[in-house]
């Protein structure tokens, strides 16, 4: 069996290996979305086929739409090519349990597939014709929290965003450039309504998207690039909208298990590519089961029922609580526990470290003992039942393959949200002692062990990246094992309120995460030692 429009028309075929199909016509479907096109989306990969257009195919087998998604790539146009156009825009979703049972299916809602990556010109025009469209509503994103940086450090504009500055609309080359140039053809043509949706995984991700947008325009603007009242348009509410997304899909890179799993089912060319730009991307999508997406409810132009989806339409507070809930304890804070413990323990899967008893009581309490009692309840998803998801399901899942070294990365500015906004409810909650606290100092000192680049075994290590690495590694190399190390010897990092959101003298953790860091530095063995400790309180 071929996945391509050609390959569907044996359906008795898909029938017996049990891959499911679409259950509308595809053929009407193309044709409604190129004469009226309703949702575009930015960023081809993985979280968008598995959750997106999986999505949106619900809608049309039930005749709760009648139009496509027409998705665009910014960044890897190769994927378009490779992918897309060599499989007629289908895509299987392989959707795997815990339990080894798996549900495959084909996707067909992608009618479209736009390479804007500046070399297919006709791409481009589609692109400016679907944002002129009066029918379009919607436009949603997943191009990583990345995409959306237009300056750096030193306020300036980012090179790639002051091309576009320079260059205006016609030959703008960033995803949030390109969209800005869209919009402008959408404020020439009527000054149409549209709602611009981020759904990538970062916080506050609408505000981020809608600055990014008017930093483009606001320059276009005042050099005469862009007409006056194009910015007064985008910062119209009632016409512009970006709304807040909380997401929460785990969609790895393509596990040669799940190929396996459809060769054996007499699939054909499912070999995942690896393309010039480090894309990780095949025919197929192997996706976890459990999903999550909170939108804010503010769309303008009218939207899809996308709550018979399952999306989560409400109000922006709501959006933002859950945000909280996820990121300061349910799940974020037990994702770095496992990735820093993990690394230092010589794991590379996280569904590995989920059959270590040791661990998985450090989770336990982090989530259960330490952070429930200040979660932050979004009212329309249950925090302990949230939490319950990840440990029991989600994180064993050996069919989605997340390795602690990735989820190490960047781990200096995720401290804060992460742990310490539970450590600031404590100090703000009249109940409750940051006395009790256990689990998670002994993570943030685990976290000083990793620096030391050395696992359990006293091995070298090689460090995830993180843009603050030069920063703290010098605080904590000068130690030598075997030394007992105090608190006042920590000032200098357990000071930097920027890495840990509070300051933890002033918190009352500073000597106990100088203790447990004592304990994991006694040699080799030591931080399993440790570990059997604190996850036996």
């Amino acid at each position: 069996m071929k996945l391509t429009l050609e390959g569907l028309k044996d359906k008795s075929a898909w029938e017996r290996a049990g891959i499911g199909l679409p259950q509308f016509d595809l053929n009407k479907v193309k044709e409604n979305t190129r004469n009226a096109p309703t949702w575009l989306h930015f960023g081809g990969g993985n979280i968008f086929r598995a959750f997106h257009a999986v999505a949106a195919q619900k809608l049309l087998d039930e005749g709760l739409m009648n139009t496509g998604i027409v998705v665009c790539e910014t960044f890897d146009g190769e994927l378009i090519e490779r992918m897309y156009d060599a499989h007629d825009n289908l895509a299987v979703v392989s959707t795997l349990s815990e339990d080894g049972s798996a549900d495959h299916r084909v996707i067909a809602s992608v009618t479209e597939a736009l390479r804007l990556d500046g070399t297919v010109q006709a791409d481009t025009e589609r692109a400016h014709a679907c944002f002129a469209a009066p029918s379009l509503q919607l436009v949603t994103f997943t191009i990583t929290e990345k995409g959306y940086a237009v300056q750096s450090g030193d306020g300036k504009a980012l090179p790639s965003v002051q091309h576009d500055i320079d260059n205006g609309p016609g030959k703008a080359a960033t995803a949030v450039g390109i969209v800005c140039a869209g919009l402008l053809k959408r404020f020439e043509a009527g000054k149409y309504p549209l709602a611009l949706v981020s759904t990538d995984n970062c916080s506050m991700n609408g505000d981020k998207l809608r600055d990014a947008v008017l930093y483009i325009a606001r320059h276009w603007e005042k050099a005469g690039k862009a007409p006056e009242g194009f910015v007064a348009y985008l910062e119209d509410k009632k016409r512009v909208s970006f709304p807040l997304t909380m997401i929460d899909k785990i969609t790895p890179r393509p596990d040669p298990a799940v190929e396996g799993m459809l060769n054996r089912l007499a699939m054909e060319d499912m070999a995942p590519i690896k393309t010039e730009k480090g894309t990780y991307i095949a025919p197929f999508v192997n996706a976890e089961e459990t999903e999550y997406l909170v939108v804010e409810d503010d769309f303008p132009a009218g939207r899809p029922p996308l709550e018979k989806a399952g999306v989560y339409m409400t109000d922006r507070e709501t959006v933002n609580r859950v945000e909280r809930m996820k990121v300061s304890t349910c799940l974020n804070p037990l994702h770095t526990a496992l990735a820093v413990l993990g690394c230092l323990l010589g794991y590379d899967r996280i569904y590995e470290e989920m059959r270590d008893e040791d661990l998985v009581r450090l989770v336990k309490r982090i989530a259960y003992v330490e952070g429930m009692p200040v979660v932050t309840n979004p009212g329309i998803i249950d925090p302990s039942a949230f939490a319950d998801q990840v440990i029991t399901k989600r994180f064993p899942n050996p069919f989605i393959p997340d390795a602690p070294q990735r989820i190490a990365t960047d781990t200096s500015q995720k401290l804060a949200v992460r742990f310490g906004e539970t450590i600031k409810a404590y100090g703000e909650h009249g109940d409750l002692s940051t006395d009790s606290l256990v689990a998670i100092p002994f993570v943030l000192a685990a976290w000083l062990r990793y620096l030391m680049g050395k696992d359990d075994q006293l091995e070298d290590m090689q460090l995830s990246p993180d843009p603050k690495l030069s920063q703290v590694q010098p605080l904590v190399q000068g130690f030598a094992f075997g030394d007992t190390i105090t608190a006042e010897q920590l000032r200098p990092i357990l000071s930097l309120t920027d890495i840990f959101g509070v300051d933890l003298y002033k918190a009352g953790l500073a000597d106990r995460v100088a203790n447990f860091f004592t304990q994991m530095m006694a040699g080799k063995g030591a931080v399993r030692a440790a570990l059997i400790k604190v996850a036996g309180v």
